[in-house]
């Protein structure tokens, strides 16, 4: 009886021994760390998710190449939201449930990013929007904190005073029109700092009208808008309503100034709008691509996918940049420590400009530029400090 115990025991130490150098020849899931991408593939602003995609494989691929980071390798999944805040709600679902991702970037709007932003927070996986500008982001209507959400861009309220600003000092302009989207929390967000700007020192808003993303015909609010008699008018949209809007203005005879925000930032604009339509129009943006500490992102990116990164391609550089940092500096992928890592980021050197975050906003503190368009080529204004 005594022998048959011995036996037994080696046996179950030999059955041990092979499962164990079965399991060892595998690649186990531990050997990556995946992250995901909450990204606009699809819809309205499709460049914008293609952009952030662009950038962050490389960023991905460049740390991959040096080993990775903790001795394993980051693994990009991504889910198309499609443009629409609900699909963006089901995209990061399915991230965090199915796919078990450590930290999620994006959405890129903010429209889809508030909409992510609840499922971050009860699942407690930290999410990083490259892009989404609105206030409401991260610091809720009651003034509370979204403890689980960062980003790498400024907000709408600095670039709707930027711009405000613009339009009074160096266009020596008083009297603006504004053309919103009214369902969009971005467009609404830097109309509403513009306009407080402009009218708290002594400006007028000659009128406000609105638009649906989506819509193509702007002729009758553009006519409305030219009655009014406005010396600039100021469109906080997306390139791919901008676009029409420009052009539609043009033939209609309104040859003011138009200005704009982030949301310009693509190349599709100038096929949207007609080069020659976009001279005397100017928009705030994050980055300038010949700028000492962007110009070798935006080389490597030309050289990797043959096309000009706009910001949101920068914007989305600096968030995987800021993961992988958070990663390294935390030690771990636990979402606790990585969200402590992100809170507490400071002088951290981005392609869009150095960047330190405020543990009480997890909004980034950095600069803007103003950027002219002449011919459809972007040109750089100014440097705007905040």
């Amino acid at each position: 009886m005594r022998r048959n115990k011995v036996v037994l025991g080696i046996a179950v130490i030999m059955l041990g021994l092979i499962s164990g150098c079965g399991s060892s020849a595998a690649p186990a899931a531990s050997e990556e760390i995946k992250i995901g991408g909450d990204l606009e593939l699809s819809g309205g602003v499709a460049t914008y998710g293609q952009s952030v995609l662009n950038s962050v494989n490389l960023a991905f691929e460049d740390q991959n190449k040096k080993g990775g980071v903790l001795g394993k390798q980051l693994k990009f999944i991504t889910a198309d939201n499609k443009s629409e805040a609900g699909e963006s709600t089901s995209a990061i679902t399915k991230l965090i449930t199915q796919d078990k991702v450590v930290a999620v970037l994006g959405a890129v709007t903010s429209s889809n990013t508030k909409a992510a932003v609840p499922v971050s927070a009860d699942n407690k996986i930290p999410l990083i929007t490259p892009t989404a500008t609105n206030a409401e982001v991260t610091i809720n209507k009651d003034g509370s904190l979204n403890s689980w959400v960062f980003r790498s861009c400024f907000l709408d309220p600095f670039q709707g005073k930027v711009a405000a600003n613009f339009v009074m000092n160096t266009l020596k302009i008083n009297k603006a029109a504004v053309f919103i989207d009214q369902k969009d929390d971005y467009s609404k967000g830097l109309a509403a700092e513009f306009s407080k700007v402009l009218s708290g020192a002594g400006g007028t808003i000659t009128d406000t009208e609105n638009y649906v993303g989506g819509d193509k015909d702007f002729k009758s609010t553009l006519t409305r808008i030219k009655a009014s008699n406005p010396d600039v008018v100021f469109v906080p949209g997306y390139y791919n309503e901008v676009g029409l809007i420009v052009k539609q203005a043009r033939e209609l005879g309104i040859t003011v100034p138009f200005v704009g925000g982030d949301g310009w930032d693509s190349a599709k604009l100038p096929e949207l709008a007609g080069p020659a339509n976009l001279n005397n129009t100017y928009y705030v943006n994050h980055m300038w691509a010949e700028d000492p500490a962007t110009k070798p992102f935006a080389d490597a990116y030309k050289a990797k996918y043959n096309a000009e990164p706009d910001a949101l391609a920068a914007l989305g550089y600096d968030a995987a940049e800021m993961l992988i940092a958070a990663i390294q500096t935390s030690g771990s992928t636990d979402p606790e420590k990585l969200r402590s890592a992100l809170e507490n980021t400071k002088d951290f050197q981005g392609v869009t400009g150095v960047i330190t975050v405020d543990p009480k906003t997890h909004n980034p503190v950095k600069s803007a530029v103003i950027i002219k368009l002449v011919d459809g080529k972007k040109t750089l204004l100014t440097h705007v400090n905040p």
